[in-house]
């Protein structure tokens, strides 16, 4: 049965008011316009929905019946289009971001923090996976944008936008300040104990990918699962640690570990923004990306 959602919204308010005058002043349309609304209603129902009588109209058995549906039926769509403008003018709702550890430490850490203080109600979910794992929910749909680190696969439908430049070091202790200043070329790696990251990272890809270059192929002495630790290695002097900059920045300072010098500095790589652009994104996400793209 093929019958107009208004005239269940007209119907509702002529029960409600009981009168078809009020009902036409809620609705701003003439009372013509509800009388015929009504009648159209009761000939698609082939019954009869109101009584009409000189103080205005009630509801037949028929219509009592029917109104405490539409009355159920109309709530909740108030709900959903009232929770839909909270989600828009975002009261509520959620931003789903992938990001690996990297990239919400050194980027995205106090843009959350912004966004969490000026938005308190939408819930913000970070998933925390390397940059290949990142691209892949991209890909499913489980996130609305991620933040990734070049070198990244991503699919001819993905947009990258590079935000941030960030450069891979070899950081050693003091058990290797005999290499201090001294100008290194790469083969020399081959010679030392090095602290990587595992296979899965692109961080791990790009150092293996440019040593490559140099004729050179790590036999690593420690392949660990996070940057940080592969710091808290070469800082016990376990190695020649190779990560990014930032995570070895306050053992640099304090000179706990230092840089290794090579007659080729290796190429900065990017923090990227990564969107698909077939897929919708969250009002809460769209909000996010506008802050993390503003200057």
């Amino acid at each position: 049965m093929d019958i107009s959602l208004e005239y269940y919204r007209v119907f509702y308010q002529a029960a409600r008011l009981k009168s078809i005058t009020m009902a036409a002043e809620q609705l701003c349309i003439s009372q013509p316009a509800v009388s015929q609304a009504i009648k159209q209603l009761e000939t698609a129902l082939n019954c009869r929905l109101f009584v009409r009588t000189s103080k205005g109209v009630h509801l037949t058995q028929e219509g009592e019946l029917l109104c405490s549906y539409v009355e159920r039926g109309l709530e909740m769509i108030l709900d959903g289009e009232r929770t839909l403008k909270r989600m828009q003018d975002l009261e509520t709702g959620d931003v789903r971001i992938g990001a690996s550890d990297m990239t919400l430490q050194f980027y995205l850490l106090p843009y959350l923090e912004t966004f969490h203080e000026t938005y308190p109600g939408v819930k913000v979910i970070v998933s925390n996976a390397p940059t290949p794992e990142t691209i892949r929910s991209l890909e499913d749909g489980r996130i609305d944008f991620g933040v990734v680190t070049t070198p990244a696969q991503v699919p001819d439908n993905a947009k990258l936008i590079p935000v941030r430049p960030i450069r891979n070091v070899f950081v050693a202790g003091e058990k290797f300040a005999y290499l201090k200043g001294k100008c290194l070329e790469y083969p020399a790696l081959r010679e030392l104990p090095c602290i990587v990251l595992e296979g899965n990272t692109s961080t791990r890809a790009f150092t293996d990918g440019y040593l490559k270059e140099w004729g050179v192929e790590l036999a690593p002495e420690f392949e660990l699962a996070t940057s940080d630790m592969v710091v808290q290695f070469a800082a016990r002097n376990m190695g020649i640690g190779c990560v990014v900059e930032d995570f070895a920045k306050e053992k640099l300072e304090s000179g706990e570990l230092f840089c290794l010098e090579f007659e080729k500095e290796m190429p900065k790589r990017q923090m990227c923004i990564v969107t698909d652009q077939k897929s919708s994104v969250s009002p809460a996400g769209r909000k996010l990306l506008d802050m993390l793209m503003s200057p």
